[in-house]
């Protein structure tokens, strides 16, 4: 038997114990996380419920406050007419807007855009934008071929 066998044992038995160690406090850690997060979330959910219900009483006070003047189905629809107009104009606010003519020539709308960067850029693309030449101001690699002079699907007659 030689002299350090028995210290394998105990190197396994260390190994094994820490492993578990480890698994234990990253299982007590990611409850705890998980914990905060399902709070969070039921406080998120509240004051969504919350002012889903002060949005109906608002509308409801809208209604109200025509039919005082109108017919009450005239009060309604104006009601729901002002409703879908907010609807329609805080969707568009959530959609991405489609690059226009500044953002093909790789400049942020008021701005240089060389200095902005993807974290930087409010409402642009999520990557930097490209340069419009290469890097040090080089030329194109390899030789360009020249334009030919006639259109390429016309015959012509050697010349």
């Amino acid at each position: 038997m030689k002299p350090l066998d028995h210290l394998e044992h105990l190197d396994k038995h260390l190994v094994d114990e820490l492993a578990q160690v480890a698994r234990e406090t990253v299982r007590d850690e990611l409850r705890e996380q998980t914990r905060k997060q399902r709070r969070k979330a039921a406080l998120y959910a509240a004051s969504g419920a919350l002012a889903l219900y002060a949005g109906a009483a608002l509308a409801l006070a809208v209604g109200l406050a025509l039919a005082l003047g109108l017919p009450d189905w005239a009060a309604a629809l104006i009601t729901a007419v002002i409703l879908g107009a907010l609807a329609y104009v805080l969707r568009g606010m959530a959609r991405p807007h489609r690059p226009g003519p500044e953002h093909a020539a790789g400049m942020a709308p008021g701005g240089d855009g060389a200095r902005q960067t993807a974290a930087g850029a409010v409402g642009g693309a999520p990557y930097p934008p490209v340069p419009p030449a290469p890097a040090g101001g080089t030329a194109a690699p390899g030789p360009v071929p020249p334009r030919p002079t006639r259109a390429p699907d016309v015959p012509h007659r050697g010349v």
